[in-house]
């Protein structure tokens, strides 16, 4: 307690954040969830690491970067190709033979998510260079591009990612400590980086371009360092898709994709973590959840033999446009969740030890 009263007020938030993150994570790994829920679990945390890569360039660098699908794309096939067996590859890649030089590499799952990161990372920063002289809408147009021509790319170079076609018998890991354990680092990654001193220029440069140029901030180097963070991040995300699922193509990792990340970042409160991990989690559910509208209703007076598709996105468009409107303006949605949690451990933390409120402050 004497090391927790000594930070800072926000750092301590963060800190409590972090002990309930973990908390959460190890009981639900030792109740024997189903398939079902593991899997909506894992892919709630991946969405956690996507958001707050997005977050990194749009919320507190003050970028507006849509090119979020094609980066998870790279990783995700960087991913595949870096785990699958000589002998999968042989199978799946139908239309054109593998390059020998890949067809041989077979790595271990940390190895090769750390390498479908640093993959993403320098194609992120070869976009980055041309991009990020460009500015809002600009950008954002040319973000779009970008990601449109990786997904082009993947599906024409059959002899790398097999093409339209996809890859299947990609190595499973549906491990909630672990993908649990991933997430946590890249939190805590999150919180170090926005806390020091080159997070303080990200929010300076977010804040005011100019200002921030005046007292000596390198605009554009700082701007394309956060861009490639960001792509190994989504690298990262992507990564850790592909090998939750286990098979992957270009149809996932359309517009429709970043349009939902984005939502998460939006939702949870642009520059904010905790709100971002609480909005990742919470989307996911409801969006799998929302799945029982797509099939037959018999429900009162409304009978369909058939099932509805689209009505699940419908309802959950509609369920969005109610909080955005009724939220409160002045705060981000979700945040007060988050500090009434907070509030409460430190309430709970302050009667063990037998103080009052202002004395642990």
């Amino acid at each position: 307690m004497k090391r927790l009263k000594s930070l800072d007020q926000d750092l301590r938030k963060h800190f409590i954040g972090v002990i309930v993150f973990i908390l959460v994570a190890v009981i639900l790994q030792f109740l024997g969830l189903d398939s079902y829920i593991n899997r909506i679990l894992n892919l709630g945390l991946i969405y956690v690491v996507v958001s707050l890569s997005m977050n990194l360039v749009n919320g507190f660098t003050g970028m507006f970067s849509l090119g979020h699908a094609g980066f998870m794309a790279i990783g995700a096939y960087a991913m595949a190709v870096l785990t699958m067996s000589a002998d999968l590859k042989e199978k799946y890649y139908l239309i054109e033979p593998v390059f020998p030089i890949l067809k041989q590499i077979q790595l271990p799952y940390l190895v090769a998510l750390l390498l479908a990161g640093l993959i993403t990372a320098f194609i992120g920063f070869l976009i980055a260079l041309p991009v990020l002289r460009l500015t809002d809408d600009y950008l954002a147009i040319a973000t779009l591009g970008f990601a449109e021509i990786i997904l082009v790319f993947i599906r024409t170079q059959f002899r790398i990612t097999n093409g339209a076609l996809g890859l299947k018998g990609i190595p499973q890991h549906e491990n909630l400590l672990l993908t649990a354990a991933l997430t946590l680092v890249v939190i805590l990654f999150m919180i170090f980086l926005t806390r020091s001193s080159y997070g303080k220029a990200l929010i300076a440069i977010r804040d005011d371009e100019i200002a921030a140029q005046a007292i000596g901030i390198n605009i554009f180097r700082h701007k394309v360092v956060s861009f490639s963070i960001s792509s190994f991040l989504a690298g990262i995300g992507g990564g850790m898709l592909a090998a939750l699922v286990g098979t992957i193509s270009p149809v996932q990792f359309q517009f429709v994709l970043t349009f939902n990340v984005l939502l998460i970042v939006v939702l949870g409160g642009m520059g904010r973590i905790w709100g971002n991990v609480i909005a990742a989690i919470v989307v996911t559910g409801m969006l799998e959840y929302l799945r029982i509208l797509d099939e037959p209703i018999n429900f009162l007076f409304i009978k369909t033999d058939d099932g509805l598709p689209g009505l699940r996105m419908v309802v959950f468009s509609i369920l969005l446009m109610v909080i955005v409107i009724f939220r409160r303006p002045d705060r981000r949605f979700l945040e007060p969740a988050r500090e009434k949690v907070a509030q409460s451990i430190k309430s709970l933390l302050t009667k063990k030890n037998g103080g009052t409120p202002n004395a642990s402050n």
